[in-house]
């Protein structure tokens, strides 16, 4: 029994399936049993866009279609921080796109009971049950708005404690990281493990556009990111255009995984499954950053590197700076670096965040006044 996952796929204009995915890549879909991509983008007409920063972003349907069907996809994975990008009327449309051409769907939903809903496939080896989640970035559902199953320890707990239960198999996808960082944050290994805990037989990480290393902790695969799998839109960081598909094989019980890394070209996206040597070089980065990952000391020594890089720019986020819709002045203003904070802002800043009742709080009082 093998089953191929890949990481995020968003086909935002027109794409020729037939001539721009190599055979070879094809090919390895189509002997694989069942076949899960993590579809970052809604599949709508509608232009009702959701307040956010970043891009709003949207598929090109007739070549997201030719795309899903020449890898032969079974499912798709939909929690991520774009599938809302188009409001409610996006992520349901998308759901009945994926419905409407006999592909599942998992981790979004007309509410938060759907979207968290897990799925089971039945195989030879066994029962698997598949659990989507995605950190809470514009897109998450509630009670009552569809979106995505955003990420809550408790429910994905339950949820993972009860499809062990019921199933031979868990495999649990996440859409979070830090978009361009190669290695989990402490926080995130912390919790992959810990879904592994719970009952997790798999673990598999997206969202961050760029790969990363993997681990065996007690006895659970954990790979925290696949990076981008077909991506049409074009980015200076060549981090964009390389990726991993990943290859479960179930085997009397036993799990065995394998990486095959592919490449798009800068432009035309071209998508090729590596080979020789260019293929051993992106295994040799995956190795490097395993090595990282399974040693507590260096990883936090990366990860206070990564926050001292990004420290000015975060600091500007929490700045006043940020209410100002004149760009000239921001302009100024960053340009003699006045972030217009101070210590007791910041102290502020750091307290209704740390504070679980101020969090709760706040949230519930920025969603509602967002909503006017």
């Amino acid at each position: 029994m093998k089953i191929l996952i890949t990481g995020d796929l968003v086909i935002n204009q027109k794409f020729n399936a037939k001539e721009n995915i190599d055979d070879n890549v094809k090919a390895l879909f189509e002997i694989s049993d069942f076949n899960i991509v993590s579809l970052e983008v809604p599949v709508t007409e509608s232009k009702s866009s959701i307040i956010k920063t970043g891009l709003h972003l949207k598929s090109d349907k007739q070549s997201t279609l030719d795309v899903l069907k020449s890898l032969n996809i079974h499912v798709a994975a939909l929690a991520n921080n774009h599938i809302k990008n188009y409001d409610e009327q996006g992520v349901l449309n998308t759901i009945e796109f994926c419905t409407s051409n006999n592909i599942k769907t998992i981790g979004a939903g007309k509410n938060l009971k759907e979207a968290s809903t897990t799925i089971v496939i039945n195989t030879p080896e066994g029962k698997i049950a598949l659990i989507n989640i995605a950190e809470n970035e514009w897109s998450s559902a509630d009670e009552q708005t569809a979106g995505a199953n955003g990420m809550n320890l408790i429910k994905d707990t339950k949820a993972i404690q009860q499809a062990k239960k019921e199933n031979e198999f868990v495999f649990v996808i996440v859409h979070g990281g830090h978009e361009y960082y190669n290695l989990p944050s402490p926080r995130m290994q912390e919790q992959y493990r810990f879904y592994a805990e719970q009952g997790a037989d798999l673990v598999v990480g997206h969202h961050t556009h760029c790969v990363s290393g993997y681990e065996l902790y007690q006895g659970t695969p954990i790979y925290y990111s696949l990076g981008n799998f077909l991506f049409t839109k074009s980015n200076p960081n060549d981090e964009w255009y390389t990726g991993l598909i990943l290859e479960v094989a179930i085997h009397d019980g036993e799990i065995n995984t394998k990486l095959h890394p592919v490449k798009q070209t800068k432009e035309t996206f071209v998508l090729t499954l590596l080979k020789d040597r260019a293929k051993d070089n992106v295994l040799e980065r995956v190795q490097k950053f395993s090595k990282v990952i399974i040693k507590q000391d260096e990883l936090w020594a990366e990860w206070n590197k990564f926050v001292t890089l990004k420290s000015r720019g975060y600091l500007s986020y929490w700045s006043p700076k940020s209410f100002i819709k004149n760009r000239y002045v921001v302009g100024i203003l960053n340009r003699l670096r006045i972030n217009l904070v101070n210590i007791t802002g910041l102290a502020l800043y750091l307290n209704l965040m740390r504070c679980e009742a101020h969090r709760d709080l706040s949230h519930a009082v920025l969603q509602e006044r967002l909503k006017k």
